[in-house]
């Protein structure tokens, strides 16, 4: 049995009938999201540099804003997307219709309740103004069309694709931060009306693309809505809605908190160190992205192919942790002295993030087999952990308050889903985490990953 299990991982890795080589589209992925990284980290450093921790504060309040509004408002629909193609390409056609209706309609009333908390309590926002907020809000519906599009790039397997537009979105907000702040000398307002039509274009431009693509499949199905299909993808997705709405709601309600409590210049600084932390999830993150639907087209059960993944994102995690725990010291010399707080609270994050980046990682076996109503309850434990604590702790310590609080919840969610798996799955902690002394050899040579742990388990 175990030898079975353990040929059947490796066939995932290496090739599929439906899906391509997972370590060719993670090479790909990741090396993209590198040059996004250009993207994200030069924009922001043009931000903070021209219009100062004020100014990032704002602009990072926006833009937190706006993603929890997608992350509300998804309903766990680009996730639904992806499981529902991945086992059943032949509904790609009313699946990726009903994104567009959905986008559009959900995407509006979103919009519509961002305006309206802005008009009724501008005190949420820290001071943030309302025009600027609803400028950012006009493109809550195009950005939600974008990522339900993206989840069906992924369940089809089109990565080069699907990296191509995810890159261009970043690339895009650093040409826009270059020409409105430093060659035309405008202000914030003038770059986030430049970010949302930027991106309202790149969306349109992507549903349009993969609308050809769909058609080209000939798939069974017509492309028209289906509110049946809808109606069950809703139903199987409000389980990861609670638990994508929790973990949205984690990772970016303390700036928020910090922005109303402290002040929108300590939640710039905080903004800085919180988004460098963020950026070393990138590499789990690409693996969870792509783990989740070969699970959901193998149903994968006892977790063999998870187990693998993670192991080597373990040592992957601590080189990370490692490296940008000594890169820290430099943020006050890239974004300004009055950063310079910014390196004491991404020490403290760097824990957490560590223990974060495995979870989202393994969590991948229970998404992709059902996601059983476990995972959304340990979610729903946390986001309570969570905003108790930043409550108490950052009225009196602030930003570093904040970053601690984080580092407890990311710890927190990271053991329950970790017992649950070594419960469900017979895999002990050290079988799961632990790389064994033979696979540091092949670690940098990933087509092996697999193999080696397969001879090693035998």
């Amino acid at each position: 049995m175990a030898a079975t299990s353990e040929t059947a991982a490796t066939t995932l890795l290496d090739a599929e009938p439906v899906f391509g080589s997972f370590v060719s589209g993670v090479v790909l992925t990741f090396g993209t999201r590198l040059l996004m990284l250009a993207g994200v980290f030069g924009s922001g450093i043009v931000i903070a540099r021209w219009l100062g921790p004020d100014g990032f504060g704002a602009y990072a309040v926006v833009n937190v804003t706006v993603a929890l509004a997608l992350q509300i408002g998804s309903a766990g629909l680009p996730s639904a997307n992806t499981y529902f193609i991945a086992r059943d390409r032949n509904a790609v056609g009313p699946i990726w219709a009903n994104a567009i209706v959905f986008a559009l309609l959900i995407g509006g009333l979103l919009t519509a309740a961002v305006l309206a908390l802005a008009w009724l309590r501008p005190s949420m926002f820290g001071g943030v103004g309302t025009r600027l907020l609803a400028i950012a809000a006009v493109s809550i519906p195009f950005q939600l069309l974008f990522v339900l599009n993206l989840n069906v790039l992924l369940a089809l397997d089109r990565i080069r694709q699907l990296n191509l537009f995810d890159a261009l979105l970043p690339a895009l907000v650093l040409v826009n931060a270059v020409i409105a702040l430093i060659v035309l000398r405008q202000q914030l307002s003038f770059l986030v009306s430049l970010n949302t039509a930027a991106g309202s274009v790149l969306s349109l431009v992507l549903a349009i693309f993969l609308g050809r693509v769909i058609a080209g499949l000939n798939p069974a199905r017509t492309m028209r809505p289906d509110a049946q299909l809808l109606k069950a993808m809703l139903a199987y997705g409000v389980k990861f809605y609670i638990s994508i709405m929790a973990g949205a709601i984690i990772f970016r309600a303390d700036l928020l908190i910090v922005n109303h409590f402290r002040g929108a210049a300590e939640a710039g600084v905080y903004g800085v160190a919180s988004q460098f932390s963020f950026l070393l999830l990138m590499l789990p993150g690409v693996m969870a992205t792509l783990l989740f639907p070969r699970v959901a087209a193998s149903q994968d059960m006892r977790g063999e192919f998870a187990v693998q993944v993670t192991r080597h994102t373990t040592v992957i995690m601590l080189m990370t942790c490692g490296a940008a725990a000594a890169l820290s010291f430099m943020l006050p010399l890239i974004y300004g002295a009055r950063f310079a707080d910014a390196t004491v609270q991404l020490l403290i994050l760097l824990p957490g993030i560590f223990l974060v980046g495995l979870e989202s990682v393994l969590v991948q076996h229970f998404t992709g087999t059902g996601l059983p109503v476990a995972i959304p309850v340990f979610w729903l434990i946390t986001l309570g952990c969570n905003i108790g604590l930043n409550l108490l702790v950052v009225p009196k310590f602030g930003a570093r308050g904040a970053a601690a609080t984080s580092t407890v919840s990311y710890a927190l969610i990271f053991l329950l889903v970790a017992i649950y798996f070594c419960a469900k799955t017979g895999h002990g902690p050290l079988e799961t985490f632990l790389l064994r002394s033979h696979e540091f050899r092949t670690l940098f040579t990933p087509r092996r990953w697999l193999s080696s742990a397969t001879k090693a388990a035998q």
